[in-house]
């Protein structure tokens, strides 16, 4: 007897066939291979696929197509066509498409990452508008800031030099500052609480590297077992959203005072109840204020404590590197007093550091993908509706026509005039650019600075084994990460 699973399977694979055959015959942008029935390139496919993507760039030009199973990723390389089509056209391709992280949400449409149309533009307005009022992009929020940098210092300090993998400590400390935020406090580095909701969200990154092909083949999805990681991330999403869920009651409820608003929740309930009252139409509610809030989390704390991972690993292998940073330190601010938010116009090197971090490391390396509603021409070729489109930020991040022959190589120097000012090409986009640019930006700008300036003037930073540098491997996902290692934080001895 023939069980239920089985025939929707086989019906499955025949609607996949007839839409393969019957697809439309489009000038659309090259393929590097024929794509196969059914799976398109997913055989043709790395398991990290960055060497295949710059290659085919240089074969195929700065637009080219790859099919996943039956759906068409168009890839765009190269700033002057991303400046086109995210920037001078941005209207037509500012949507999200559906992914399969968001699908298992409670509220898939909803926060400011993956949502879209009127929606989307009231919470990035609104979460935007509440950020500023804390303080973004100012010296009030670089104070707060600061705080949660000398709780690191002091955990860096107990190590007492011991070789140590500090990744999850740098998690727990830039959570911390979106918790400040968000929540109104921080919590102690040994809270149960935050650990389970950094676990939680560190287990959501790594499993989008084994569902993502569930975005192109969703009928796996109802397969038997867990082999594509769906049903845990489900689970893993259900139990960030209940966490969420209790300090939303807290902050926007329980402890809600309209004349002490703490927190971004609080000052987001504060909106609803302002624009409600009004009779205003509005997208503002509970629901989207949960996804909101995971997207904030999301969003601000796995970059941000990537790329100063990222650079220490850099310079670990180049230590003149960091010799320069300490002497620009001592000569510009001494070494009495920490560095602050004033000091970063006087510390140009350790900017062109950070700069440098950012370019090489592309921590987004095919940024986060967007999609069209309608179809569009792109430099003569046809995108249909639907096609997810991924920006390709290593091609120009690692561009050589931009940043010299030199490219792969860590020189912050690039980021730094003859007058010894420091510069910012146009083409230096780490956040991508557009209207789906990060949200958190200025944000993960003045912690970037706060926290390794901090680090580097009072510790050196030394290989678990001396002379011996950890290797520069990553792990290719969403994110691309450095493999695990260990450094040495040495207390500086002040002169």
């Amino acid at each position: 007897m023939i069980d239920l699973l089985t025939v929707y399977l086989a019906t499955g694979i025949l609607v996949l066939v007839y839409l393969w055959v019957k697809r439309p015959r489009l000038n659309l942008p090259p393929c590097p291979t024929r794509p196969l029935p059914l799976l398109g390139h997913l055989l043709t496919l790395e398991e990290n696929p960055r060497s295949q993507f710059k290659k085919w760039h240089e074969q195929l030009g700065d637009i080219y197509s790859l099919y996943m199973g039956n759906k068409l990723v168009v890839f765009i390389c190269g700033y002057d066509l991303m400046k086109e089509l995210l920037l001078k056209r941005r209207d037509e391709f500012q949507y999200r498409p559906k992914i399969v992280f968001n699908e298992v949400c409670p509220y898939p449409k909803s926060g400011v990452i993956c949502s879209n149309g009127p929606n989307w533009k009231e919470q990035r307005t609104v979460s935007l508008h509440i950020l500023r009022d804390f303080g973004m992009g100012k010296n009030i929020l670089a104070v707060k800031i600061l705080e949660e940098v000398d709780h690191f210092l002091d955990l860096l300090s107990e190590l007492n030099g011991e070789p140590s993998d500090i990744r999850i400590a740098t998690n727990i400390s830039t959570a911390n500052v979106i918790s400040s935020i968000v929540l109104g406090h921080r919590f102690d580095y040994k809270d149960e609480t935050l650990r389970e909701l950094i676990i939680r969200f560190t287990e959501v990154v790594a499993s989008q590297h084994f569902n993502g092909v569930i975005n192109f083949f969703p009928i796996l999805r109802y397969l038997p077992g867990d082999l594509f990681h769906i049903k845990k991330t489900s689970k893993t999403v259900e139990d960030i959203f209940k966490l969420l869920g209790h300090f939303i009651q807290q902050k926007g409820v329980d402890e809600y005072d309209e004349n002490k608003i703490d927190s971004f929740i609080a000052a987001y309930v504060k909106e609803i109840k302002s624009k409600t009252s009004l009779g205003e139409k509005t997208y503002l509610n509970k629901d989207e204020l949960i996804k909101t809030v995971n997207d904030l989390f999301t969003a601000g704390m796995e970059t941000t404590s990537t790329t100063i991972t990222w650079c220490l690993l850099y310079v670990l292998n180049n230590p003149d590197v960091q010799a320069k940073i300490y002497e620009e330190m001592k000569e510009k601010i001494g070494t009495d007093r920490r560095p602050c938010i004033q000091d970063r116009p006087k510390l140009t090197y350790l900017n062109a550091v950070i700069k440098e971090t950012q370019r090489l490391a592309s921590l987004v390396p095919q940024s986060v993908t967007h999609t069209c509603l309608h179809d569009v021409t792109v430099r003569g070729y046809t995108i249909p509706k639907g096609t997810y489109i991924s920006p390709d930020l290593d091609s120009v991040l690692h561009d050589p026509k931009i940043w010299g022959d030199d490219v792969m190589e860590f020189k912050p120097e690039r980021f730094i005039d003859q007058d010894g000012k420091l510069k910012t090409p146009e083409e230096f986009i780490p956040f991508s650019i557009g209207r789906r640019v990060c949200l958190g930006e200025s944000l993960a700008v003045m912690e970037l600075f706060l926290y390794l300036s901090s680090i580097f003037h009072r510790f050196e930073i030394l290989p678990e084994t001396p002379g011996s540098p950890p290797p520069i491997k990553y792990k290719f996902g969403i994110v691309a990460s450095p493999l695990p290692y260990k450094i040495k934080a040495i207390k500086r001895k002040t002169s």
